[in-house]
């Protein structure tokens, strides 16, 4: 963060402070102590405007897979724009680089969707999702089957519809969310939330019956959808107990209530696969994705659905006139043409082959961390994982939140050169640029571990366990 001295005057960090509104940011500490302020980047790297090096640990925000300053990309944006720079996708009206990457999408796609539709973030992926479940099952003649179930912890952006969707208190306190329809069910945590002796496959039934009898007490011919993040990652990079979505789609089928996927992080090789719904097994009627289908580049997402879904909304279009949904930037040229050319990337250069290889050296590296004084569960699979600081190991007790344990143990590891993120509580996530090597996975975890270290330290210093 930049120093109060740096707030005075025309530097860039007061004219910051001046002038913009900060996503998850602490207002009031920003009016004192202003932004960090990055000024270029390459591959796993960035610096900041006084030339200082970071290791991007969480890929900005879970995003840029190619990392940054990869030409490929820039080159294509550039070509698109020359060539058309903007076109919509309003009455029938189309583009080259749009329809390429919707076949892409479906080519590759999990399950076998009919259609693609394209907006430019997660939360309007997700939102998107939202109005076509409602108008799918009015197609159908169900207008009271309408409630969608989310989870405890689950984070499907900040949309006033996604934000509902989303299970983090934060994200509802004092914007008068959720909004009707939207119910959240059990958080699969198992460190947090399994009972003394129960088994994860038993906590997944659990998670199951859960689930089952919110149905039931909702009534099954009101609830619509249950939507999932294949692991949750604002949420504290929660990875799923054994059997779980099995167990969870075994009751979706039972009570004709469609499978969303909300693939935004793990989507395009974050967890091994292509798919996280590959790496679980999960069948999704309607999938969103967005992050790295452009490696970040340009803001693009897409929400895919199967054949049934869009027959119903060919039928409401008919009945209506039109499917009146979209935005203006719905499929624009220029994201569409970066997010084809990542997809070809990803095949030219076997990135999936390469996570393969170097994840086995981020999941070491991430279970070493076990042993942390600090430490009281570490979660990792592919290239996303988290540690949750303990006050007790034996206990999970938890630090008090007066402490701020994360987000010193966050400020520490970025004094130290890396970029990581505090979230859902006391979780320190990483989830880097895929691209990265196994020599710059030991200097980002090295990075880490030095953070962690000068956070306990600090934590006895100042008595947190006892405070």
């Amino acid at each position: 963060m930049s120093s109060p001295s740096l707030l005075q005057g025309n530097s860039l960090a007061a004219r910051d402070a001046k002038s913009l509104i900060h996503a998850y940011t602490n207002l009031s500490t920003h009016e004192k102590d202003g932004p960090l302020i990055i000024e270029t980047g390459k591959g796993v790297h960035v610096y900041d405007e006084d030339g200082k090096e970071y290791i991007e640990g969480l890929a900005g925000l879970w995003c840029a897979s190619f990392g940054f300053g990869e030409e490929e990309l820039i080159n294509a944006a550039i070509e698109q724009m020359r060539k058309l720079p903007f076109y919509h996708s309003f009455a029938s009206k189309s583009t080259e680089p749009g329809i390429r990457l919707a076949e892409k999408l479906l080519e590759i796609a999990p399950a076998p969707f009919s259609k693609v539709f394209f907006a430019n973030s997660g939360s309007e992926a997700n939102d998107t999702v939202i109005k076509l479940v409602w108008y799918y099952n009015n197609s159908l003649g169900r207008p009271k089957k309408k409630k969608i179930i989310s989870r405890q912890k689950a984070y499907h952006g900040v949309t006033v519809a996604a934000a509902s969707l989303t299970g983090l208190p934060p994200l509802h306190n004092d914007f008068d969310l959720p909004i009707q329809n939207i119910l959240h069910t059990s958080c699969p945590h198992y460190y947090r939330y399994g009972k003394d002796g129960e088994t994860e496959e038993e906590f997944a039934s659990r998670c199951a019956d859960d689930l089952e009898q919110l149905i039931l007490k909702e009534g099954p011919d009101t609830v619509a959808a249950f939507i999932a993040e294949p692991i949750m990652g604002a949420g504290g990079v929660i990875i799923p107990p054994a059997t779980y979505f099995d167990k969870i789609q075994a009751v979706l089928k039972k009570y004709d209530v469609l499978m969303i996927t909300d693939e935004v992080i793990c989507g395009f090789g974050r967890t091994g696969p292509m798919w996280g719904s590959q790496t679980f097994n999960i069948k999704p009627d309607i999938l969103s994705c967005a992050k790295a289908l452009s490696s970040a580049y340009l803001p693009i997402s897409a929400v895919m659905v199967s054949e049934d879904i869009f027959r119903g909304m060919v039928k409401q279009s008919e009945k209506h006139g039109a499917f009146a949904h979209g935005f203006t930037y719905s499929g624009h040229p220029v994201p569409a043409a970066v997010g084809m050319r990542t997809m070809e990337l990803m095949e030219e250069r076997d990135l999936l082959g390469h996570v393969d290889q170097v994840s086995k050296r981020f999941v070491s590296r991430f279970k070493a961390l076990a042993d942390h004084p600090l430490v009281g569960e570490v979660r990792a699979m592919g290239m996303i994982g988290a540690v949750e600081l303990v006050a007790d190991k034996k206990t999970k007790q938890p630090f008090d939140p007066k402490f701020k344990a994360g987000t010193k143990a966050y400020e520490a590891m970025q004094q130290a050169g890396l970029i990581s993120r505090a979230v859902a509580g006391d979780n320190l996530a990483l989830c880097p640029p895929l691209i990265i090597t196994e020599s710059e996975i030991d200097e980002m975890f090295d990075r880490f571990t030095k953070g962690l270290d000068e956070t306990e330290a600090l934590a006895s210093k100042e008595n947190w366990r006892n405070g």
